[in-house]
């Protein structure tokens, strides 16, 4: 189990660092869009360095008037 977190934790370490050799953090998140792909930029970890370019489009309902 503790070989299981680390490895998981490294992972993350990965992504993290993907997505700021990316600048998805050098501006606040403005929407969804952003926001997800940051997420899955960092959930993808190592593989961002294989090819892997997640970019997520979502759109949120707007209020009714």
């Amino acid at each position: 189990m503790r070989i299981g977190s680390i490895l998981l934790v490294i992972w993350l370490i990965f992504g993290a660092v993907a997505a700021g050799q990316r600048h998805e953090f050098s501006h606040a998140p403005e929407g969804c869009n952003k926001i997800a792909t940051i997420a899955v930029t960092i959930l993808a970890g190592p593989l961002n360095y294989v090819g892997v370019n997640p970019k997520i489009s979502c759109h949120t309902p707007h209020p009714s008037k």
